[in-house]
């Protein structure tokens, strides 16, 4: 396990300036840490709170580290994000694991430390990457391409049909051809009890990166840019697009064929009509239908006048 220099080093400090200190072993909150492990100090108040702790490393903002001598302090730009870089560094090593009540299909390729929980179904002529995670009582249907360091959460369900229907003259609904595939690709993490669904005729794609919280469903021929964030009890109907970096916040619905710009951030309950476009980069929107966040307060100010 690393020393503080050590850990200095893999957060590219300045490691020279550090004692090496004991072994970190693990992260720990301020009030529970014991000397084997790491906690962060996001502010001032945070960093006075962590050196009378019994932390044997503490990460502080560089604005803040100034104000302590104490050598357990290793000043970084963001000490949430380094926190959690240090807590991976520490982790061990994934081990892959096939459970015995895992069904595995027919010409199913399995890339190194594949890890299959309990209950797990894997439909036929699905892949998956190294070092992903698939637990308990998943369903994977047929053709799904999995990328590697992927995490799925129990209860998810990924590839299936979408819901897609032909209407004919007199009312009748027939399913209309839900044949295309679903791609996730490396460093996706979906939430428990999730669905997406295949493509129609072509594909739906999760990006690289991108995290899904539990309770989420995406539709069919949808596009996931990288980094997409999406809290929980999310709904995305078919064939929209979410670009790079967006953040949606929990019970967010959005209609078809609509577009959410890079890094837009939609705030939680927003909705987006279908085929609405909302353009960032870096917006901020809200409220049903959802509006620019400046545009939406002014109406709700004049609503209470009311």
């Amino acid at each position: 396990m690393p020393n503080l220099r050590q850990i200095a080093e893999m957060l590219h400090a300045d490691a020279e300036d550090f004692p090496e200190g004991g072994e970190i072993m693990g992260v720990a909150s301020i009030e529970g840490a014991l000397p084997s492990d790491a906690v962060f100090a996001s502010d001032a108040t945070a960093l006075e709170r962590a050196t009378i702790s019994a932390a044997g490393c503490i990460l502080a903002r560089l604005a803040d580290a100034f104000l302590t001598e104490d050598p357990r302090v290793i000043p970084v730009k963001d000490p949430r994000f380094a926190f959690s870089v240090l807590a991976q560094k520490l982790s061990p090593a994934p081990q892959g694991h096939l459970h015995t009540t895992a069904v595995l299909g027919t010409n199913v390729s399995l890339g190194e430390n594949v890890s299959i929980g309990a209950g797990t179904v894997i439909g036929d002529n699905v892949t998956i990457g190294d070092n992903t995670t698939i637990d308990a009582r998943v369903v994977v249907y047929a053709g799904v391409e999995i990328g590697a360091r992927v995490l799925i959460q129990s209860g998810a369900v990924v590839g299936s049909m979408g819901f897609g229907y032909a209407c004919s003259a007199s009312g009748e609904y027939i399913r209309f051809p839900q044949q295309g595939r679903l791609v996730i690709e490396d460093d996706v993490e979906i939430g428990a009890n999730s669905t997406i669904d295949r493509g129609a005729l072509e594909e739906t794609r999760i990006g690289c990166g991108s995290k899904l919280d539990n309770l989420v469903h995406i539709g069919h021929n949808c596009i996931l840019g990288k980094n997409v964030i999406i809290a929980a009890q999310t709904g995305i109907s078919g064939s929209s697009v979410v670009e790079d970096g967006a953040i949606l916040g929990g019970q967010v619905g959005i209609g078809e064929h609509a577009t959410v710009g890079d890094h837009v951030i939609l705030g939680g309950g927003a909705g987006v009509l279908s085929g609405k476009k909302l353009r960032g980069p870096n917006q901020i929107f809200w409220g049903r239908p959802a509006q620019p966040l400046k545009q939406y307060l002014r109406d709700l100010a004049k609503l209470r006048k009311l």
